[in-house]
């Protein structure tokens, strides 16, 4: 047995030496060895052998590039080639069943990736792919189509197979939304829905129906977090996966095709009009809108940050004066500043310059920066912009408060006017003691220090009544207004104004 053993362990480095890529590089020397001591039937000999013994050990093969491999590193699941050859089995004329096709995608998963870094992100994915797997039948299949984003194939066994797929979707956003410990941490997520039924497919084939399900989750994402879509006629289909690129960020930038559309803040207890914050949206001429999650991350690797935030600077400022002019006076407008920028030592200076430009007084501009920037070092560039924008008058926003690492001394120390507490610690407020205990804390925190806050992602009545109850002071999310364009932003708020009372308080839960 030791023999059988030693045997097998020579040939395993027998083999581990031959598929050593290094190994091809000696086969010049080898090629003249053999020439010096056996002639040129002997180097012959060589030229044949060794490549042959090298394709045998691997050396010569060529690992499959990540976008064909068949399974995904961080979750295990199969990828997008292992879902078309399901849905393809739909289509087969002799097939058992009829194949529907669902892709769900993480709310925001950007941005969430960005708070959460490498390490926190891929543990979230992980609980979410194991608990999706788990919310279906051993016949279905569940695969990752990209960060953040799951594909399904589901058996269609039901007649009734709109109003089925219509329970699986919501039984998946369920499944995604129940809450993740992260270390001391608690992640609460939601996601949008898109699905195409076989029967709706553009064409008989898995590509053509994973396509029609993605246009269904890109309407669905348009529409709002949680929100779920069934691909129809009326949608175009997007065969294939769209990739922008530098040239046609620039274009779209420089074309007005992406533009700031603006979404109201207002006094969570009176419901007065305090500000609106500038989000940027994308509405290509052939393909429609774009939604946020699939260009911002294309703009961020083109290095084209700056130059968004310079589009929606001037566009800001440009739609302040126009309402100004038509009666609307809006206190604030806040835009997004990106690490980029804040890297930039003259960011200070040309906002200077913008705001002189458009003779808009400091005070009615809010930046907003995210609460990892407030924990770099104060020699750092950005902390020296953020320094000198509070300075020129103005107004800070910490974002996303609640997810980062900035200590309480340094949120003080910084000038930061307002906290925006981030919409994973609203959700479900008005249901979980544990949501109702962090807002309270928070809130606290922001009293003692003389810093206003501001709730994201408000989305049903009842949390806009438990953030007044418990003294939260502005509100901003679908429950008051989706963001919007411009000129239907002035039409949106001259309404709104006149429909609140003077006097209109939002009731306390008791």
């Amino acid at each position: 047995m030791a023999v059988v053993q030693g045997a097998e362990e020579v040939k395993r480095r027998i083999r581990a030496v031959l598929k050593a890529p290094h190994l091809a590089a000696f086969l010049p020397a080898i090629m003249v060895f053999a020439y010096w001591y056996g002639g040129e039937q002997l180097m012959f000999l060589v030229a044949i052998l060794f490549p042959g013994l090298l394709a045998i050990g691997g050396a010569m093969t060529r690992p499959s590039p990540p976008v064909l491999q068949k399974i995904d590193t961080t979750t295990g699941l199969p990828r997008r080639v292992k879902l078309l050859e399901q849905l393809d089995l739909g289509f087969r004329p002799n097939a058992e069943f009829e194949k529907s096709c669902i892709v769900i995608e993480i709310d925001d998963f950007g941005k969430l990736a960005e708070q959460l870094g490498t390490d926190g992100i891929d543990h979230v994915l992980r609980a979410v792919s194991d608990r999706l797997r788990t919310a279906l039948r051993e016949s279905d299949l569940v695969c990752a189509l990209e960060p953040g984003r799951f594909g399904f194939s589901i058996d269609k066994r039901q007649r009734a197979d709109l109003e089925a797929t219509l329970q699986l979707a919501a039984r998946l956003q369920t499944a995604v939304s129940d809450a993740i410990s992260l270390g001391q941490t608690r992640v609460l997520l939601s996601s949008c829905v898109g699905f195409a039924l076989p029967g709706r497919s553009p064409e008989a084939t898995g590509e053509a129906l994973l396509a029609a399900a993605e246009s269904a989750l890109a309407v669905a994402i348009q529409s709002g977090p949680g929100s779920i879509r069934a691909f129809s006629n009326g949608m175009a289909p997007r065969v294939g996966r769209v990739e922008h690129t530098r040239d046609t960020l620039l274009c779209a930038l420089d074309e007005g095709q992406i533009k700031p559309w603006f979404q109201p803040q207002v006094c969570v207890k009176t419901g007065r009009i305090t500000g609106c914050e500038a989000l940027a949206r994308w509405q290509h001429p052939t393909m429609g809108p774009i939604a946020p999650g699939a260009f911002l991350p294309a703009i961020a690797k083109a290095g084209l940050m700056e130059r968004l935030g310079e589009v929606v600077l001037f566009d800001a400022l440009s739609a302040v004066r126009d309402w100004d002019r038509d009666g609307l006076i809006v206190p604030a407008v806040a835009v997004n500043v990106s690490a980029d920028e804040l890297n930039n030592p003259t960011l200070s200076e040309k906002i200077k310059w913008e705001l002189d430009r458009f003779d808009t007084p400091p005070e009615r501009l809010v930046i907003e920066i995210l609460e990892n920037v407030i924990a770099q070092t104060e020699d750092d560039v950005a902390i020296h912009n953020v320094n000198a924008l509070a300075a020129s008058g103005c107004k800070i926003d910490l974002d996303d408060f609640g997810t980062g690492n900035a200590a309480i001394a340094s949120i003080a120390r910084f000038n930061v006017h307002r906290i925006k507490v981030d919409r994973s610690f609203v959700t479900h407020i008005d249901t979980d003691p544990d949501q109702q205990n962090m807002i309270s804390a928070i809130l606290t925190i922001a009293k003692q220090l003389d810093i206003g806050t501001v709730a994201e992602g408000v989305e049903t009545h009842a949390e806009h009544a438990m953030l007044a109850t418990l003294g939260c002071d502005h509100a901003q999310g679908y429950v008051i207004a989706k963001p919007m364009p411009a000129p239907a932003f002035l039409e949106w708020a001259l309404m709104h104004q006149q429909k609140r009372a003077p006097d209109m308080v939002v009731p306390k839960l008791a």
